[in-house]
């Protein structure tokens, strides 16, 4: 018998299920050749908006690019500091300097590996910053109503970068409604990469937000700054979200609420079957907040032998993220020195992902589930 195998994630087999879907809606584009700023751009706005419960969203060319665009919508200029985490895909970090900003890292929190508000509230009472990025790290929401307080103490806003995170949600007052990733902050960024939880045939994005003032200026800094047709009320890009993966993006959005609970399941499964293995630490308990489960991420001492451990038997195992950004050559010139951050790079060394997408069967999790226990001879 054929050795199973099974991928991080497997796009393949989410898209078999909505091809005839997928197709009529490339199909439409393509008789319309309404190629830029097409009907269904603005249809995809609005149903994102709803969906994560804020009055606009604003479609762009790639999650980097609506980090860049909110940012400089919140007046981030050149020589101000934006604080965010270190533990994070280097976009984060890019977007500040894109604004000419300059990012300052704090540590994360040693069980979500999410902005730790101690360490936000300590660096903001030190000197002044213009904005505050934290990361939903994996699909969990940051602490929000902490990050959120501290901030704000401080008279500066607080921008989601939300690009693993469609569809979590936080609880933010006992009693309350849970409100969605991409509500929480001012402004929020999400990404649409192929492999998110909501993702397109290629690069995309969006930033969501209450303010409509802020969102009218990202769209006109998406659009070169166009006010009309020829007339350009201040310098943009070319940052457009294209028709074609708005009209994808709109059939998958449809279905996404499915797909996180299938991922929920999955998550579940694992922490059920995993619970107690060698020196496993298993995704925190977070009341109040919900991830969207983009990774299902554990953390062991012996991290890189379950890898290799986990590759051979076919796996597609991976680290997100091995390098924190404070320690990468591209940020060396802020200065910062290995153990400044002990818990970002706790998890640096630590942090190791399983597979989890809505198509995993039974049989891949469990070979997963048994790759892993027998790494650790249980």
């Amino acid at each position: 018998m054929a050795e199973l195998r099974v991928p991080l994630v497997d796009l393949r087999a989410g898209h078999r299920v909505l091809r005839d879907e997928l197709q009529a809606a490339i199909d439409r584009v393509i008789d319309s050749a309404a190629f830029i700023q097409g009907p269904e751009v603005a249809a995809f706005e609005r149903a994102f908006a709803a969906f994560c419960g804020t009055q606009r969203a604003v479609g762009v060319a790639s999650g980097t690019a609506a980090l860049h665009l909110a940012l400089l919508a919140l007046g981030v200029m050149p020589g101000d500091e934006v604080v965010t985490v270190a533990h994070t895909f280097t976009a984060t970090a890019e977007a500040i300097a894109q604004a000419g900003a300059i990012p300052r890292f704090v540590d994360v929190d040693k069980a979500t590996g999410g902005m730790d508000p101690d360490a936000l509230a300590a660096s903001l009472d030190e000197t002044e910053a213009a904005a505050v990025l934290p990361v939903h790290l994996y699909g969990l929401p940051a602490d929000m109503p902490a990050i959120t307080a501290a901030a704000h103490a401080a008279g500066i806003h607080v921008v989601e970068d939300a690009a693993q995170a469609h569809g979590a949600s936080v609880l933010q007052v006992e009693g309350a409604a849970e409100k969605r990733a991409g509500a929480l902050g001012t402004l929020a960024c999400f990404s649409f990469y192929p492999g998110k939880n909501l993702g397109a045939f290629g690069d995309a994005g969006a930033v969501t937000t209450d303010d409509e003032e802020r969102a009218d200026q990202v769209a006109r800094l998406r659009d070169h700054g166009r006010s009309s047709k020829y007339e350009h009320a201040e310098p943009g890009y070319g940052e457009r979200l294209d028709t074609l993966q708005a009209a994808i993006l709109l059939v998958k959005l449809a279905h996404l609420e499915a797909a996180n609970a299938a991922r929920a399941r999955g998550a579940a499964r694992y922490g059920e079957a995993l619970a107690g293995v060698g020196d496993l630490v298993l995704p925190a308990a977070t009341p109040g907040r919900q991830s969207a489960w983009h990774l299902y991420v554990v953390r062991s001492a012996q991290r890189d032998g379950l890898l290799a451990h986990c590759r051979a038997a076919g796996i597609g195992a991976q680290v997100h993220y091995p390098i924190p950004l404070h320690l990468q050559p591209a940020w060396r010139h802020l200065g910062y020195a290995r153990g400044a951050l002990p818990a970002t790079e706790a998890w640096a060394a630590e942090c190791l992902s399983l597979p989890l997408y809505p198509e995993l069967t039974e049989e891949q999790q469990d070979h997963v589930i048994a790759t892993v226990r027998g790494f650790f001879g249980g």
